[in-house]
């Protein structure tokens, strides 16, 4: 009985009621009005979602990214993924998002961090864009206790260098992308005799040029290094670096640069023709061929990755992904839309498998960790394989190409795509990459 019908009649009744009856009648009320909506709430579960949502990184990577998390957050909460991921819900329980600006210090992004955890209590964090961020927030998160998806953060450093249990990566990390480019040199351009780079200098930047150097002096041990340039991360204007460059002559040139500072580098070497005395080799640049169109030049090898957006594997649910995120957002997405999609999916199986075997009741933090532990799983693009890291950290195939602006149609695509498989890019459990790729990659797996 409606507990409102219950007081009116309780108190409109013919003969009076008897003393503390109505007292008695009134507690009743009060306790089925209490129970009742907590009983008819629907499960909610709060998430912390961390990318750049200002400065140079958030056009390029940090939109796209909360883009992503925005699109597969609504269809996971509407049950309308495709299958086998169109049940309602991430363990059943309905996703209440938090978006957080990562920009800033390390600093500021663990008190972003701490406040998500200690202040508004959320049950997990899925985020993270800058290689420094996530070595910093991943020893917080053991500390907190707080179960944490890394979705893009390229370091190997993470799980190479520590051992977490409530931290994940859903993404490969950076050997893969380093592996992968000296691998595509030495298929399309095996005359390669001298290469340089610029990078930023912080963990991501030092990473990438360290593997994709140690992987030429495997493929190409008789080739000369030019030139090391370490530009500030976010620095902007890079002449005194392509004047080196140019100076340097060398057949190929091998950049990490992302976001702002990636758009800026190809704006200033364009206009110096950078790009006409080096083949460019950008490992991320497929994150902003969209944004830049006709002004990136014809030639570039790029990568984004990862195997995403043109270079993704055309399955029911890369067509799924494309096709939403353009209608709702006007353009395709790029490979941090789907670092952050992959991530949210991976994080739903997770649940979903520790609620099913818990008949009913929904999981603990504790409950799910040993379900994505090794998780293997068919993503946005890819399949994901949580391999390494005692099953915290994923690799997955990657793919490289050349990019080509069709100026009749107005089109940006990417010609002469070379795919490599997850284990011929990415070391084996147990291993450094440092060391594996040193010791010349043995057991990569590559046909």
């Amino acid at each position: 009985m409606n507990p409102v019908t219950l007081l009116h009649r309780a108190g409109s009744g013919a003969r009076p009621a008897r003393p503390g009856a109505l007292g008695l009648l009134l507690a009743l009320v009060v306790a089925l009005c209490v129970a009742l909506p907590a009983q008819a709430q629907e499960k909610t579960m709060k998430i912390g979602i961390v990318a750049f949502l200002s400065g140079a990184a958030a056009g390029p990577f940090g939109i796209p990214g909360r883009n992503g998390a925005e699109l597969i957050v609504d269809a996971i909460n509407a049950g309308t993924l495709p299958a086998p991921y169109n049940t309602k819900g991430i363990g059943g329980a309905k996703i209440e998002p938090i978006y957080v600006d990562e920009a800033g210090p390390s600093t500021k992004v663990v008190e972003e961090y701490r406040n998500l955890v200690q202040r508004q209590n959320v049950d997990a964090v899925v985020g993270y864009i800058s290689s420094g961020s996530c070595l910093a927030i991943a020893p917080v998160a053991e500390e907190l206790k707080m179960l944490t998806v890394f979705f893009d953060c390229g370091t190997p450093r993470i799980f190479e260098d520590g051992n977490y249990k409530y931290v994940f990566r859903t993404s490969a990390h950076a050997t893969m992308d380093s592996v992968g480019a000296a691998l595509y040199i030495k298929s399309k351009f095996p005359k390669t005799r001298t290469y340089g780079a610029i990078n930023q200098n912080y963990a991501w930047g030092q990473d990438s040029w360290r593997d994709f150097k140690a992987a030429m002096e495997v493929e190409f041990p008789k080739d000369k290094v030019t030139t090391e340039q370490f530009p500030k991360l976010f620095a902007g204007q890079f002449s005194a670096e392509i004047s080196a460059l140019l100076v340097s002559k060398s057949d190929v040139i091998h950049s990490s640069l992302w976001g702002g500072d990636l758009e800026s580098f190809i704006f200033q070497a364009g206009a110096r023709g950078l790009e006409k005395r080096s083949k460019l080799v950008m490992t991320t640049a497929e994150g902003s061929m969209f944004r830049l169109g006709a002004k990136m030049p014809d030639g570039i090898i790029i990568g984004g990755r990862g195997p995403y957006g043109v270079l993704a594997r055309n399955n029911d649910l890369n067509k799924w992904f494309q096709q939403h995120y353009a209608d709702r957002y006007g353009t395709p997405p790029v490979y941090p839309s789907y670092h952050m999609a992959n991530a949210f999916l991976g994080l739903k199986i997770a649940y979903d498998k520790a609620a099913a075997a818990m008949s009913g009741k929904f999981p603990s933090r504790e409950d799910v960790i040993p379900k994505f532990e090794h998780l293997k799983y068919e993503a946005f693009g890819t399949q994901i394989n949580l391999a390494l890291g005692n099953g915290h950290q994923a690799i997955t195939e990657t793919a490289y190409g050349q990019y080509k602006f069709d100026k009749k149609t107005g089109t940006a695509t990417i010609t002469n795509v070379v795919r490599f498989p997850a284990e011929c890019v990415n070391p084996p459990e147990g291993v450094k990459s440092e060391d594996w790729i040193k010791g010349g990659m043995k057991g990569a797996k590559c046909k």
